[in-house]
């Protein structure tokens, strides 16, 4: 259905570099006209459920969550309702990859520092989102932010032109890509099974080389460590704070441009963990942030702990291949230096993945380190070691070991990242009218169910990290 979409027969010229040109039949508008700042704010409480911008939907935050927030403070907060939209307009400049908008589905409140609208009358919500949705993604909306600008405000974009088809189009519109985006999310969430049973086979096969060795024979002794069991007899175990040096960092204020603005000192969030070997950064920033902020300089060769989060990335380490800081979400492990240090950066990142079950099982207390591991947990966590040579050739058999794993796990993300380049296309070319779905529209069912569980949004991390967010 998707591929027999054509454009519509007769076109005008927008006169501006987004859209583009336009449906003949369709207008221009520009967003004042359309949409609406509102500024309801949570004076007395009135309301508790707190809501996140993740990834581009707006969730439910769990209490667990909020880690310190105290109940008064949310009456800064703004209300939001169904059918509003939210727009994080901030730090323009050094994140050029989160998804930006949010549909609201929930009654809530949500942090002040984002910019909430709802749409008049001649524009259905559902509609305004995708329109919305599109800048974003297509990333027209960074058109809006160019010099120091860090953040935006209704002001910056109200006379932006927006394409207004006519009522029962942008139902037929919102229809589509409901559907649409179905069927794109089912195919995600497919390969993303795939990748979690992967990765479980991979897993299996780091942690039987780092706790057992490479000779079947070896003779064993218990090491007294649980999750740990029975090891080598000439292995040793090791508390990582004999090993090294373990801290965290922090997130300078975005509000600061001087923190950020030009620049160049690597910045690393938890998000980052995820990719294991990690030689680059997408966010940085300035020498006065470094000084004032107090951020560690963290030294290649380290290891970083993911520390926080609900979701699949607390308690993934990655090895560091560049000097670079990090937030206050992310532990690093340094080695000290000295001749006799047992062993490697590399070596330790694979004994820390091998422990990765145990680490979020550590993470699962009681009280305020709830679903957080802390650098003191870090500290006095315990790996086995065996001799420096067994150590190389443990790594050479498991990468040998895995490196079919690891290659269809490459396979499955470029997939995941072809299918969402995909969508990104679909939408904007549908919003601004490049694709007339209006027959495609009108043929689908009258009820789609899409009975896949939703993911929870915690299996991911989220666009930005919760301290980031101002009350």
């Amino acid at each position: 259905m998707i591929e027999e979409l054509k454009p519509y027969s007769h076109y005008r010229a927008a006169q501006e570099r987004w859209p583009g040109r336009l449906p003949s039949h369709w207008s221009l508008r520009p967003a004042l006209a359309v949409f609406e700042p509102i500024h309801e704010r949570n004076h007395g409480m009135k309301e508790k459920q707190v809501l996140s911008l993740s990834y581009g939907r707006i969730v439910i935050k769990p209490p667990e969550r909020l880690r310190g927030l105290v109940p008064e403070s949310f009456e800064t907060y703004q209300v939001l309702h169904p059918g509003n939209l939210v727009l994080r307009t901030t730090d323009l400049q050094n994140d050029r990859t989160s998804l930006r908008v949010g549909f609201v589905r929930h009654q809530g409140i949500i942090t002040s520092a984002y910019l909430a609208l709802k749409t008049k009358d001649s524009l259905r919500p559902e509609y305004g989102y995708q329109l919305l949705n599109a800048w974003d993604i297509s990333k027209a909306i960074y058109g809006y932010g160019s010099g120091l600008r860090q953040s935006l405000d209704f002001s910056h974009f109200k006379r932006m032109p927006i394409p207004f088809p006519p009522m029962e189009e942008q139902a037929a519109i919102v229809r589509f890509l409901d559907h649409a985006n179905r069927r794109i999310d089912q195919f995600i969430r497919a390969k993303k099974k795939l990748i979690a049973l992967l990765n479980e086979q991979k897993q299996a096969i780091i942690h039987r080389a780092v706790t057992r060795g490479l000779d079947p024979n070896v003779k064993l002794k218990d090491s007294g460590v649980p999750w740990l069991g029975e090891i080598p007899a000439h292995w040793e175990v090791w508390r990582i704070n004999r090993l090294a040096r373990v801290g965290n960092g922090s997130t300078p204020s975005r509000a600061k441009p001087s923190y950020w603005s030009g620049g160049a000192y690597p910045w690393l969030n938890s998000s980052q963990v995820n990719r294991g070997r990690i030689d680059c950064a997408d966010q940085f920033v300035t020498q006065q942030a470094l000084f004032e902020c107090h951020l560690p300089r963290v030294a290649p060769g380290s290891v970083l702990v993911a520390i926080t989060g609900q979701g699949k990335t607390r308690g993934l380490s990655a090895l560091l291949e560049i000097e670079a800081t990090i937030n206050q979400h992310v532990a690093y492990v340094t080695l000290r230096s000295r001749s006799d240090c047992p062993t490697s950066g590399s070596y330790l990142q694979l004994a820390l993945s091998a422990a990765y079950s145990t680490l979020r099982a550590e993470s699962e207390g009681t009280g305020s380190t709830k679903g957080a591991l802390t650098c003191e947990d870090l500290k006095r966590f315990k790996v086995v070691l065996p001799p420096r040579t067994e150590q190389a050739d443990i790594q050479m058999v498991v990468r040998g070991e895995t490196k079919a794993i690891t290659s269809a796990l490459q396979r499955v993300e470029r997939e995941i990242g072809f299918a969402i380049e995909y969508r990104t296309r679909l939408i904007a070319d549908v919003v601004t009218g490049q694709l007339d779905v209006r027959a495609a529209a009108a043929s689908l069912p009258e009820i789609e169910p899409d009975t896949a569980p939703v993911e929870a949004d915690a299996d991911q991390e989220p666009d930005i990290d919760d301290d980031d967010e101002e009350p």
